[in-house]
């Protein structure tokens, strides 16, 4: 009784944001396991037969894990054991899907362990067992070229591989590129329901890293913001991906390329009121991903408000993500969405850049590129030249816009990154929202209660 009253003071006291409730860890791994079953039941099987491939191998090794094997593991696994051997096999007419492990263990419940070293001694040679009894049409491999995230298969595995499997089944070998690709840019329907989490709890971090409940102006720096969130991420019970980031733009000084100097951004630069602050800032929750860029402006001590010309600065960069999302279409390639939208902002007058990437069970994820900050003409390969845009994929919906301010004496740049969701024609919403006002930092609170 004594430890079920302390668990349920210590339930009360756990900081929660906005009501919504961070699961403790076995209540976690029940969710994540619960919606890997969902896709390797119903969202696998569709994929192979999509790509043509009816037989999917994903081998790894311990601490060596290749990037599609991680998305598969179950709560429990937080690697590959010894080499685990993921085998798929995709019988289109009896509609049915294999999933086995050739490993010494079950791989949770989703995938059952199909070898007895006690009656095979090589790991190996039960894999080509499996194979040959069941002769598939395509055997997928996971290398790329392109798609690093689907290039997970190391050199010695590959070789070892080749090596014993069986002259007859060489031609059948491809690259599971496409199937991979698929596998890790598709969502789910309850995986969205989850994404609306992950999105509200990071808007909320950022809502409470942009206030005087952390920012005192003239005192508080933009690395004790970073350094803020990264432990309130921490004291959640969460994780990110990357460490925070906090910038200031400031009338009257030169324009910083803050895209292009992230190594060299300015540390503990002084919050002072009239800055316009901005932050690069996501979380990993429950196998997903967030990345979100905002803003704030300091209140000068007699402002209520941001200025005007601030205002519409920032409409500016509304615009450049309508921009974008207006020709973000199902079978566009990321090159052409993003000529597309440059025009498009260009022609309504702004000054845009964009940058957009996949997001989900990565947060620089598999998928279709829209522009990168140093390729505004395209990118050079095949996730932007060639990869079609998918339905249900979600995106990191990342640009700016450059606006020339003369009442600042310099220009400034809008810069906004937002999580977005592609449908069965296209874009169709912001997962949380994004955000159409500059959040506000008061520098005289007394003044402002008047």
């Amino acid at each position: 009784m004594k430890f079920i009253y302390l668990s349920l003071i210590f339930f009360l006291l756990t900081p929660t944001l906005n009501a919504q409730k961070i699961l403790p860890e076995r209540e976690r791994a029940e969710v994540v396991d619960a919606v890997l079953n969902e896709r390797f039941t119903h969202l696998l099987p569709r994929l192979m037969d999509e790509t043509g491939i009816d037989m999917w191998l994903v081998i790894s090794r311990e601490y060596n894990e290749d990037p599609v094997i991680k998305t598969m593991l179950p709560a429990t696994w937080l690697n590959a054991r010894r080499r685990t051997i993921l085998l798929f096999y995709r019988d289109k007419a009896k509609d049915t899907l294999e999933r086995l492990a050739v490993a010494r263990y079950n791989v949770g419940k989703n995938i059952r362990s199909a070898w007895d070293k006690e009656k095979q001694p090589d790991q190996w040679q039960r894999l080509m067992e499996l194979i040959q009894e069941r002769n598939p049409q395509k055997i997928g491999l996971n290398y790329s070229t392109d798609m690093n995230i689907a290039d997970g298969l190391v050199k010695t595995d590959y070789e070892e591989f080749m090596a014993v499997l069986p002259k007859k089944y060489h031609k059948k070998v491809v690259s599971a590129e496409d199937l991979a690709v698929r596998w890790i840019e598709t969502r789910t329907p309850r995986e969205m329901v989850l994404y609306q989490q992950l999105a509200e709890i990071t808007h909320n971090i950022i809502a409470e890293a942009f206030s005087t409940q952390v920012i005192t102006p003239g005192v508080t720096t933009t690395t004790d913001v970073e350094w803020w969130m990264r432990q309130k991420v921490t004291d959640l019970g969460l994780e990110t991906w990357f460490h925070p980031t906090i910038d200031v733009q400031r009338s009257n000084e030169s324009l910083v390329n803050h895209i292009t100097s992230f190594s060299n951004r300015p540390e503990d630069m002084v919050i002072l009121p009239g800055d316009l602050l901005h932050c690069d800032f996501g979380i990993s929750y429950l196998n997903l991903n967030t990345d979100c860029q905002e803003m704030a402006y300091v209140l000068q001590p007699t402002e209520k408000e941001a200025p005007a010309f601030l205002k519409r600065a920032f409409a500016q960069g509304n615009g450049v993500q309508d921009a974008l999302t207006d020709q973000m279409k199902i079978g566009k390639t990321g090159n052409q969405i993003l000529a597309d939208a440059l025009a498009q902002a260009k022609s309504a007058g702004l000054q845009p850049a964009i940058y957009t990437h996949p997001l989900s069970l990565y947060g620089h994820s598999a998928g279709t590129t829209i522009g990168m900050w140093d390729s505004q003409g395209g990118v050079f390969k095949k996730d932007g030249e060639a990869w079609p845009l998918q339905p249900h994929t979600t995106y990191a919906i990342e640009l700016n816009a450059t606006v020339d301010l003369p009442e600042w004496g310099r220009s400034v740049r809008i810069m906004l990154e937002e999580a977005g969701y592609v449908g069965e024609k296209g874009f169709e919403y912001y997962i949380h929202g994004r955000q159409k006002e500059l959040l506000l930092i008061p520098s005289n609170a007394a003044h402002l209660g008047q």
